[in-house]
């Protein structure tokens, strides 16, 4: 689902040039869910950006569902990436003036869904992730694993092939990251959902297919 050929990253100012990631060869298989690992400031969301194609990398190639995205104008790249990807971060990114069901449809204002057909599919991911109860609330009135299931809604209500999770456990703790977690391998498993996972956390990597470790912009394992 995802190939990534030689990228290499370099983060320039007018003093100062950082090697962010270094000759990066990576193929993440349909229906598979990888980690990545490694400590602070090694890459790895710099990595997962790049997949998520919301960072151009400085060299190399990137192919995701046998797509090329080099020759992509900025439509076509927004468009592809509402139709392939979903989104999950740490920090949850909900918008707070909005209720639950409404943070959840946002991904599908961007499709010529009516608003019927919103309200369904998010009313369907809420209960995918055991929330089905919270359609009214705002994220002011959740707990962090609540606010964390309704990010997964709204990074699955579009039904997208590929799934990238930005520390999803990350402020967490240890019992909720376990239940968001749970959520993910039935997504991977049930759906077939492809996912890729920033993790910290060894614990949360064993439970995934397999683990990319990174270090100071390289690729170890």
């Amino acid at each position: 689902m995802i190939k990534l050929k030689n990228i290499e990253k370099v983060y320039r100012t007018s003093t100062i040039e950082t090697l962010a990631l270094n000759e990066i060869n990576l193929e993440v298989g349909k229906g598979e869910f990888l980690s990545i690992m490694g400590p602070s400031g090694c890459g790895k969301s710099t990595l997962l950006n790049i997949m998520g194609l919301l960072d151009e990398p400085s060299k190399g190639e990137i192919t995701v569902d046998n797509e090329t995205i080099r020759d992509f104008s900025d439509k076509k790249l927004a468009h592809f990436r509402n139709q392939k990807l979903g989104f999950i971060f740490q920090s949850y990114h909900l918008i707070n003036d909005l209720p639950v069901l409404d943070n959840v449809e946002l991904p599908l204002l961007y499709r010529s869904a009516s608003a019927n057909e919103r309200t369904q599919l998010a009313t369907e991911a809420l209960q995918k992730v055991g929330l089905s109860n919270r359609v009214k609330h705002y994220p002011t009135q959740l707990s962090g694993g609540q606010k964390q299931r309704v990010a997964i809604a709204r990074a699955i209500v579009g039904r997208p092939e590929i799934i990238l999770a930005d520390e999803p456990t990350g402020n967490l703790d240890s019992a909720m990251g376990n239940e968001i977690m749970d959520i993910l391998i039935n997504l991977n498993k049930n759906d077939g959902t492809t996912i890729v996972m920033v993790t910290h956390d060894e614990n949360m990597a064993k439970k995934t297919n397999r683990l990319v470790r990174l270090f100071d912009g390289t690729q170890v394992m």
